[in-house]
């Protein structure tokens, strides 16, 4: 069975080289190995400097890890491409590919559906399958660069899933991610978002490491978030700005707060107030984003003018703020439309 076995594109290099002194080889095979996984490797064939003999012993002890693209959609309003992505047992995650000018960002997924059930997002409508292992969190990326012949510059972790509640996977991606002879990308260009799971976001901010944290706010009022995001049942708004400090003094990086404008719902001149005393004087940023069409609910968006004055009002106080372009939400590739869906 290939889940018993080990997937290589788990490890970084140094882990990969203490693997191979655990199966009897020298750690430079590791290197070897570690090379030929980052220029595109599928099967253990193409690795040509690898003997024989260890060829066949890594097939009987472990897999490289390759995630099968099921679908790619291409949107005709930007040069936003959407992924299907197939795992080893059938299942089925999506990822987006949002080309800029002067970088290409990937939006990945850490895991198959979620279970923190924001009302707003189509992620959510299965809950929970299963959390991604770091080598399904990874290979997205690596398709992506494969698909498109683009190096991914900058990262978020804003696909299916809570990254915090498939916390030591996340943190492992991370190291593997970062590895210079590997992907090499920066810290400071990943953004981790989370729908505030408190515990670790302190545990994040303990790893010390400067990747982004995006919070989903959605409402500054405790009774108003729960009914948008049940999660905000178990964590108060208050306790969550004082997480986010933390991690800012002990990070020095700018939290972004993401918050989705509906009509009606949290629009209101009230939640502008209140959302520009809680974040006075901190190191943050608002990104506003009107809220994106799910078949499933009936959120509508504001009109602009109301979305305008919604930032207008959070300027004023000197509460740094944009309204978010929703790359890509003609192929369903806008924030909240990811899902499990398969062609």
């Amino acid at each position: 069975m290939e889940n018993q076995k080990i997937a290589l594109k788990n490890f970084t290099e140094e882990e990969l080289k203490e693997f191979m002194k655990e199966i009897g080889e020298k750690p430079f095979r590791g290197t070897q190995i570690y090379s030929w996984i980052y220029k595109g490797a599928k099967t253990f064939d193409d690795m040509k400097n690898i003997p024989k003999s260890l060829r066949e012993k890594l097939e009987k002890v472990s897999y490289i890890g390759n995630l099968e693209t099921e679908l790619v959609l291409k949107s005709k309003v930007d040069k936003t491409k959407k992924y299907l992505f197939a795992l080893n047992d059938g299942n089925i995650i999506e990822s987006v590919m949002m080309d800029y000018d002067d970088r290409v960002t990937a939006c990945i997924s850490n895991q198959v559906g979620c279970r923190m059930g924001c009302k707003f997002c189509a992620s959510t409508m299965e809950g929970l399958i299963r959390n991604l292992e770091p080598w399904e969190i990874l290979d997205q990326i690596i398709k992506i660069q494969e698909d498109t012949g683009k190096r991914v510059s900058n990262l978020v972790l804003m696909g299916s899933g809570e990254p915090l509640d498939n916390f030591e996977n996340t943190k492992q991606f991370l190291k593997i991610v970062n590895d210079k002879n590997g992907l090499n990308i920066g810290y400071r260009h990943i953004t981790l978002s989370t729908c505030g799971v408190i515990p670790k976001m302190y545990e994040l901010a303990d790893l010390n490491i400067p990747i982004n944290l995006a919070l989903s706010l959605h409402s500054p009022f405790d009774e108003k978030r729960a009914e948008i995001m049940p999660v905000a049942k178990a964590y108060k708004v208050k306790d969550l700005i004082k997480a986010c400090q933390n991690y800012i003094d002990k990070t020095n990086r700018r939290v972004t707060f993401e918050y989705s404008l509906i009509k009606g719902v949290n629009d209101s001149k009230a939640e502008s107030d209140e959302i520009s005393r809680l974040l006075k004087g901190m190191l943050c940023h608002v990104n506003l984003i009107p809220i994106n069409k799910v078949e499933e609910r009936d959120f509508e968006r504001p009109d602009k003018t109301y979305i305008y004055k919604f930032r207008d009002a959070l300027e004023k106080n000197k509460i740094p703020t944009t309204v978010r372009n929703s790359m890509g939400s003609d192929i369903g590739g806008a924030c909240g439309q990811l899902r499990r869906k398969h062609k």
